[in-house]
């Protein structure tokens, strides 16, 4: 027999058996999508104030005059839980957040280390540099110890430092997380995928775009220096801008953040990202054959990035991309 039907406002709930919170992506992204709407009748000043807890804040200016290139593609790594190997957190209800410090679902760990408030600002340069409003980002990056949600030994069942944001007019992405470790073979980075809209979220072949963003080393040094993070000094002595092999090519010219904040307070690291729809999108996928981390099946990943054991120990260098 099936459950009688349930309403939220004037909408029908798709699953009327299973609690609001657990009604699927696409409910959750129309509702984000009317309660924008709601609050954009309210004023222009009520509307920067209310969405701070599910967009950013900014100026809606003019379109840019800007000039610079097209972020580069770069490789999902063998960690990007969104299907193209393995997990896929972008099918679960609940990754539509701002803050992405904890699992959600079956889980709440929080995920321990320095605050940080991570900016995107994704730019349209195919429509004279505007902000490209309606676009989905999503993020992901390591924890603390080097290790990624969904995928590390024992983090199976998480799925924290993960989300998605829905960009608003000013083309701001915020997203409320926490430092990323150095893990060997690779320099402190942080994954994101640039999806055209809300519908295209669930398939990770729509990405228009698929980038990382580099940490600054004198914000990596001084992170590093606190509790929790003795193993990244020794992961960043090891690497370097010039010798990743991502950010190698050009030392992350395009894609080397600005960092605000120190290890007490948290930082707020921001990075400009244009992104050319004229031009096809050649970045996802995962390095080796096969579309996985080191020859690997693509339906296998490792239990921890290549080049770590337990514990963070680095044993050989990460492979491409990671």
């Amino acid at each position: 027999m099936n459950p009688p039907p349930r309403w939220f406002g004037h909408r029908l709930l798709p699953r009327p058996d299973e609690d609001l919170e657990d009604q699927g992506l696409p409910f959750d992204v129309g509702t984000l999508i009317e309660r924008r709407k709601v609050l954009a009748g309210m004023g222009v000043g009520t509307l920067a104030f209310a969405l701070a807890a599910c967009s950013p804040a900014g100026t809606q200016g003019a379109p840019s005059s800007s000039t610079a290139a097209e972020i580069p593609d770069e490789t999902a790594g063998p960690y990007p839980g969104d299907g193209s190997n393995g997990p896929d957190v972008l099918e679960q209800s609940g990754i539509v957040r701002s803050d992405i410090r904890s699992s959600f679902g079956t889980s709440t760990t929080t995920a321990e280390g320095i605050p940080m408030t991570l900016e995107l600002k994704i730019v349209d340069i195919a429509n004279n540099g505007r902000p490209f409003e309606g676009v989905a980002v999503y993020v992901w990056h390591c924890d603390q110890s080097g290790e990624y949600s969904m995928y590390s030994s024992g983090l199976e069942d998480e799925n924290y430092l993960r989300g998605v944001q829905v960009a608003g007019a000013d083309g701001l992405v915020r997203y409320t997380s926490i430092f990323p470790a150095c893990y060997a073979g690779r320099w402190p980075h942080i994954h994101f995928e640039v999806y055209p809209d809300t519908a295209s979220i669930t398939d990770h072949t729509t990405a228009i775009a698929t980038s990382q963003v580099a940490m600054p080393q004198e914000a990596c040094a001084a992170a590093y220096a606190t509790t929790g993070y003795e193993q990244s000094v020794k992961n960043l002595q090891g690497v370097s801008l010039s010798s990743d092999n991502v950010f190698g090519d050009d030392s992350g010219a395009a894609q080397l953040a600005t960092v605000t904040g120190d290890a007490s307070a948290g930082y707020t690291v921001s990075l400009t990202v244009n992104v050319d729809t004229n031009t096809e999108a050649t970045g996802g996928g995962t390095p080796g054959r096969g579309n996985a981390p080191g020859g690997m099946p693509s339906d296998h990943a490792p239990a921890l990035p290549d080049g770590q054991l337990p514990g963070n120990a680095p044993a050989a260098s990460a492979p491409a991309g990671s």
